[in-house]
């Protein structure tokens, strides 16, 4: 993004230089989930911190702020904000005395990537280092803000997942048949932006490897010292959509011709997904299937049979019981049938966790190891949950309100280092979740669970052992940097 970063503000940020009280020399705020609006979710998965430090606070402020010309972006600055905002209404001599220091005077604290916070328990930490650049601490806000919610809140949508794919999993499959590979996320069509599916996309893969979202794995490698040739960050797979079985019926008159070339000629020896209802979907799976059941057995490989239309409940768990019929399986461990490993059964997104779980449970029922299906999470699930109810379905869309996320300022110093405590108290915020903290925060944890007491000074906080604040940024570096496979264990407990 070629723009000046100090630009990536809302406008009032422009401005809250000159409003400050005279004299403070420091300013800390913290970014906290104040609230939840999801049933059943009282923590928030702390990740992203490091993929923003690095894409923002230091390739941006060093690429478009201080390794420009001072002159030209104090003209840039001025010009958009002197015919935007209006002359004389910000303070331009900031701007060029933040340049002329050559570094971003910020140190950042927060709790380790992959961890799962605490509803009310502040998560980040903001200060300046430099007692010239108070302003600074709150005008990252803006874009820290918008850029980490929906991060977190796709890492949270994983997690979700994982753990109903591990509920079933340890009750019909066998152990060494990986987890990770059971969902994965098809949701980048239909993302707000690239950027956007992106990050949910990098967040999902906390707990999956399955991902339709390329550049996914490109940010992890630049944000999370991991490398897709080394270790498995996360996997793609071959598929055919639409306009591919569309265009090959219009030319062969037939379905079969393009099955046959797909298993014969095409992709002998990779598995790959077939989108099967452009048609007639159990026409495919019950008359052309058999046809080509010895090119099928034969396959160095699985072909994956994709439901794209109908309830997706029935069709993938129908789906399950018909390729059986035709190519049948094993018995694992637990006592649950497994199809021959020729072929599977995938529906691709509209997989809600309700709808997860239905799966699921009618496999279990039919003696079916959950296994014998893969899922695909779409853009609705990703950005809405379908919270049902005795009196109907509600939707309760994925927003930076849904976990109460803000930064708030909540402890200053005077010139002579004299502490200020902040705090903000509406009284008609009958809610009650929108009271800040009140001063500096301690956050400790204990059996997994994190608390944090307010209310100290800087200087205490500084001087007390064990906070899960740690510092990650200072002055323009990183000084604590997390892998993928550090956020993974962390969140996993190992059991990735």
């Amino acid at each position: 993004m070629q723009i000046n970063p100090l630009l990536l503000i809302d406008y009032y940020k422009s401005t809250h230089h000159e409003q400050y009280p005279k004299g403070l020399t420091k300013m800390v705020s913290y970014l906290t989930p104040r609230m939840s609006r999801l049933p059943g979710q009282d923590k928030l998965i702390m990740f992203g911190l490091q993929g923003f430090i690095k894409e923002y606070l230091i390739k941006a402020f060093d690429d478009q702020f201080f390794n420009r010309p001072k002159e030209e972006v104090l003209a840039e600055y001025a010009r958009v904000l002197d015919h935007t905002l209006g002359k004389g209404t910000y303070d331009l001599a900031k701007i060029g005395e933040l340049h002329d220091l050559g570094y971003l005077p910020l140190k950042i604290r927060a709790i380790p990537e992959g961890e799962r916070v605490d509803i009310k328990v502040p998560m980040i930490e903001i200060s300046n280092t430099h007692p010239r650049f108070v302003w600074l601490v709150n005008t990252i806000e803006t874009m820290m803000s918008c850029t980490l919610w929906h991060t977190m809140l796709s890492a949270n949508v994983g997690y979700n997942y994982r753990n109903i794919v591990n509920k079933y999993y340890d009750i019909s499959v066998d152990d060494d048949v990986s987890r990770a590979r059971a969902l994965g996320d098809f949701s980048m069509r239909g993302q707000e932006s690239v950027e956007s599916a992106i990050k949910s996309s990098a967040a999902f893969c906390l707990s999956f490897l399955n991902t339709a979202t390329v550049p996914a794995i490109c940010w992890l490698e630049d944000n999370y010292n991991c490398d897709c040739t080394k270790e498995d960050v996360a996997f793609g797979a071959i598929s055919t959509e639409h306009s591919v079985m569309c265009s090959n019926f219009a030319v062969d008159g037939d379905e079969i011709s393009l099955v046959r070339r797909l298993l014969t000629e095409i992709y002998p020896n990779n598995s790959f997904s077939m989108v099967s209802d452009s048609y007639d979907y159990w026409n495919l799976v019950d008359n052309i299937l058999p046809q080509l059941k010895d090119e099928v057995m034969n396959h160095k490989g699985f072909i994956a049979i994709r439901g794209d239309s109908g309830d997706p409940v029935q069709i993938v768990t129908e789906t399950v019981e018909h390729l059986w019929n035709i190519f049948g399986g094993t018995v694992n461990s637990k006592g649950y049938k497994v199809l021959d490993p020729h072929v599977k059964a995938l529906y691709g997104d509209s997989i809600t966790p309700q709808r997860c779980e239905q799966i699921y449970n009618i496999l279990i029922s039919k003696g079916f190891a959950c296994n014998n299906v893969s899922l695909g999470v779409g853009s609705f699930s990703m950005q809405c949950l379908e919270d049902i109810e005795s009196d109907g379905v509600k939707y309760l869309p994925y927003t930076r309100d849904t976990f109460g996320i803000a930064v708030k300022a909540t402890y200053a110093e005077d010139k002579d280092g004299n502490p200020i405590m902040i705090f903000k108290n509406p009284k008609t915020d009958t809610a009650r979740f929108k009271k800040s903290q009140t001063g500096c925060c301690f956050v400790s944890k204990t059996d997994g669970e994190f608390s944090y007491t307010d209310k100290h000074t800087l200087d205490e906080v500084e001087r007390m052992s064990g906070n899960q604040l740690m510092t990650v940024f200072m002055d323009g570096q990183m000084t604590k940097e997390y892998s993928l496979a550090d956020v993974r264990n962390r969140l996993w407990n190992g059991n990735f």
